[in-house]
């Protein structure tokens, strides 16, 4: 009998050996093309003006500086508005947006797939057709609802739609349908648990990996989220909007507009990076069936 391959005492899959230094191999050159991008953003970031304006342009730096870096930040202290209340305006929408919307997209999600009740699977299969819509088409009737309810130019009119999402709630109820089981929730209700405590002790642990990946997905769309339709006033702008501003000044802001780039890209990149794993992991199970 052919010997079994172990690692750290654990059985692997019967590949030989360069099998598996082949397929290393084509996943590191696969992840450093993927990489270049972000490489070649942190190298306009550090190039001088006259670098940044070579032809043929080169994807490496010369003279690597960090004066871009300093115009950028002088820059953005000759904003009227402080820019402090860019960044607050910012932080306060993602983190209040991306709460929000993991909670009802969780609660959402844990009814649909654990609670038996008429209508459910009409409610999800309109839940599945509204994931087909772009929000350039619900954009007129999104309008008219933060009209009605009086949100234009409020922080509500950005939070508010961002936990309605339903892309949230479709990977929590499929991610639930496959990890937790009934039979857990019953011994809980057995126990005496009430139905939001079985659901925030017993259901949500369960799912960590769904809810970090939309923990990702949301605030990564709220970090990013520029000049908005419903927000006129300086005072409520985005972060985004105000570097949009500030490096719209034609070829002379040019390096302080790759500075930028960096800046708006690195904590998206920060978190994402810190849960990349689960997002493998809730993709893999968002289309599995019992």
């Amino acid at each position: 009998m052919a010997k079994l391959r172990t690692r750290k005492h654990k059985v692997v899959l019967s590949r030989s050996a360069g099998g598996d230094a082949g397929i290393t191999f084509m996943l590191v050159i696969l992840g450093a093309f993927m990489f270049l991008p972000m490489i070649y953003v942190i190298m306009q970031s550090l190039k001088p003006l006259d670098e940044l304006w070579m032809y043929p342009p080169r994807f490496y730096v010369i003279n690597p500086t960090l004066d871009n870096f300093k115009d950028l930040f002088i820059l953005m202290n000759t904003s009227w508005v402080p820019f402090t209340r860019y960044i607050f305006n910012t932080v306060f929408i993602s983190i209040a947006g991306t709460f929000g919307h993991l909670l009802l997209a969780s609660m959402c999600a844990y009814a649909l797939a654990k609670i038996k009740f008429p209508g459910r699977v009409l409610m999800f299969k309109t839940v599945e057709m509204s994931l087909m819509f772009h929000q350039t088409v619900t954009a007129l009737c999104l309008f008219i609802v933060m009209a009605a309810f009086k949100w234009i130019d409020t922080y509500w009119a950005i939070i508010v739609p961002a936990w309605a999402s339903t892309l949230g709630l479709y990977l929590m109820k499929q991610f639930m349908d496959t990890n937790v089981t009934d039979a857990v929730l019953e011994s809980a209700r057995l126990d005496g648990a009430s139905e939001f405590r079985t659901f925030w002790v017993i259901a949500m642990p369960m799912v960590k990996p769904a809810w970090l990946t939309l923990i990702i997905y949301s605030f990564q769309g709220l970090w990013n989220a520029g000049a908005s339709v419903f927000i006129y006033s300086e005072q409520l702008k985005t972060f985004n909007y105000a570097i949009g501003q500030i490096t719209a000044g034609g070829i002379k802001r040019a390096g302080a507009s790759a500075a930028s780039l960096v800046l708006m890209m690195a904590v998206p990149i920060i978190v994402f990076v810190i849960s990349q794993s689960n997002i493998i992991e809730t993709m893999g199970s968002s289309g599995m069936k019992d």
